[in-house]
């Protein structure tokens, strides 16, 4: 399930926050996109680093003027990809299937409130630490028989 392998511990930003403090988050963290939370904790999306380059063209900011992307929403940046969640029970199969497209998949509760997330990494970490499994145990039937 996916409450096995999901972070808890991972940056996420807020829609109050600003323009700025989503790219030094990202930054800090070395993140290419980051989730978005809405005040109570819905996870309601993800931002990029293509959406916020983008969103600094389209709205014709100074990207090395940190007070002028202190006074931009981060709202105010077109999201362009979607990153669909998941709950917290759901099996590899749904996480596979988002995972082919995303570089992480958010896992919320059955209310919508933002857990944590699972990167593409830990998935295909966890598939090949399976097959490895399963391959050992297909080796071992084949020496008993």
């Amino acid at each position: 399930a996916a409450s096995d392998v999901y972070k808890r511990q991972v940056a996420y930003i807020f829609e109050d926050e600003t323009l700025r403090q989503t790219v030094e988050k990202m930054e800090h963290r070395k993140f290419s996109c980051i989730p978005l939370l809405s005040m109570d904790g819905r996870y309601t999306g993800t931002i990029s680093e293509g959406d916020i380059l983008w969103g600094i063209r389209r709205l014709n900011i100074n990207s090395t003027d940190l007070k002028e992307m202190e006074n931009v929403s981060i709202m105010a940046i077109p999201r362009r990809a979607t990153y669909k969640p998941v709950h917290a029970d759901a099996d590899m199969e749904d996480l596979l299937d988002r995972a082919i497209n995303q570089n992480y998949v958010p896992v919320v509760d059955d209310q919508g409130y933002f857990i944590g997330i699972i990167t593409r990494k830990e998935i295909i970490k966890y598939c090949y630490k399976e097959m490895k499994e399963l391959s050992i145990l297909r080796k071992k039937e084949e020496a008993d028989s």
